[in-house]
């Protein structure tokens, strides 16, 4: 959306952005973004669909108040998700009007800031992705990167310093107008129930905005470890630094640390750790998988939601056919095993095994018998080819399939 050939930039440093950003086609962009992407409403109520019976008239208000410098962002409702382990985690919704402009602005930040990033940093960024960061680990730990340090930053998104954040925005973007509105997001109110209050630090949870500045926000130490030649992949806050002897990864330790300790953040005491991932009990896990002993498996915490999703999907007290279950499930089963599809082979017939016993287990209360469709007699009743002739989806014979193309 922005061109750094463009008026407004000088010596590497954006002093006029804020018309690229109420511009009419890039709100115009921003609003399409939005509107696909969907989500609940905000504070004001107004949803997707509200906003899209007026919008033409609402995007021409947005862009007049932006250039006036009148736009003010409304509080931020927060909800709470549910994890899946029984806990939840806070998620912020903004009203659609803070979404389309927060949008907006990342068009216009993204390739200013896309321009420094470095090639070890994977998460929220064109192009690149959660494969893509995990392929990286397999290589370097095949070249005999296998002493590994596993840091965990505690409550990275909800701790970045308000102030030293906004500095690092202003080493490239000096447009007044521009700092003040992500200042202004920063600073907006949240509510929860009849809570009401405003952030001292972080980036807003489920902000459009906040993945880019926690992305600037650790760039000092992806170019630090770089500079130093440790092989680090990051994504978003969660990052492993890859290197061949334990001395030169007590070393990285040591100046992760250092660098966690001046800029504010904090290293989580009991999820940061090193080890030699050859080793048992030394691996370590990222993004979803266990590397360990020269496997890359699925992690405990990946699998207890698997298994969480499936249960959902598999109540006994659903008044539908085997048929419409199934057509259900298989969705599911198959966008986890398009993720999950480079683990150990060993992970997945008992997965499978767990899917067929949830199906049993609803066919006999159907028959008024009772159970959980693990009994010799239900196996027998229903045997694994009856769910296969049924049209169920099974991640061994996917597994096999992706090993053996042909």
């Amino acid at each position: 959306m922005v061109s750094a050939l463009g008026n407004g930039v000088k010596g590497g440093c954006w002093f006029s952005l804020i018309d690229k950003v109420y511009a009419p086609a890039t709100l115009a962009a921003a609003w399409a973004k939005v509107r696909t992407n969907g989500g609940a409403a905000g504070v004001d109520g107004q949803n997707i669909e509200r906003f899209a019976a007026r919008a033409d008239d609402y995007l021409t208000e947005l862009a007049s108040d932006l250039r006036a410098g009148t736009y003010r962002p409304q509080p931020v409702r927060r909800v709470d998700i549910p994890k899946g382990d029984g806990k939840t985690r806070p998620l912020g919704i903004p009203t659609v009007k803070d979404r389309i402009v927060q949008t907006a602005m990342k068009f216009a930040l993204e390739p200013i800031f896309e321009a420094m990033f470095l090639p070890s940093s994977y998460g929220f960024r064109p192009g690149r992705g959660c494969k893509d960061a995990l392929r990286e680990v397999d290589r370097l730990i095949r070249d005999g990167y296998t002493f590994v340090v596993d840091a965990d930053l505690k409550s990275y998104f909800d701790s970045i310093p308000h102030d030293r954040l906004i500095e690092r925005v202003a080493t490239r973007v000096s447009d007044g107008r521009v700092l003040a509105l992500l200042q202004g997001w920063l600073d907006q109110d949240v509510l929860h129930g009849m809570e009401r209050w405003t952030p001292t630090g972080g980036t807003p949870q489920g902000a459009v905005i906040s993945p880019l500045l926690a992305n600037l926000y650790l760039h000092p130490l992806d170019e630090l470890l770089a500079g130093k030649g440790y092989r680090m992949v990051r994504y978003a806050d969660d990052f492993v630094v890859l290197c061949k002897s334990r001395d030169e990864a007590e070393a990285a330790l040591a100046d992760i640390r250092e660098w966690v300790d001046a800029s504010g953040l904090t290293l989580h005491p009991d999820k940061t750790h090193l080890g030699d991932c050859r080793q048992r009990g030394q691996g370590f896990n990222f993004l979803g998988y266990r590397f360990e002993v020269g496997l890359r498996m699925i992690r405990k915490k990946s699998l207890n939601r698997f298994k969480d999703k499936v249960r959902e999907k598999t109540r006994r007290t659903q008044g539908v056919s085997l048929e419409r279950i199934i057509a259900n499930l298989n969705p599911m089963l198959k966008g986890w095993f398009n993720y999950f599809k480079h683990a150990h082979w060993t992970m997945f017939p008992p997965l499978d095994s767990f899917v067929r016993r949830r199906l049993r287990a609803i066919l006999r209360k159907w028959e008024k018998r009772g159970g959980l469709g693990i009994c010799p007699a239900a196996t027998a009743r229903w045997p694994n080819a009856f769910f296969a002739q049924a049209g169920l989806f099974t991640l061994k014979e996917a597994r096999l399939a992706a090993r053996n193309p042909r």
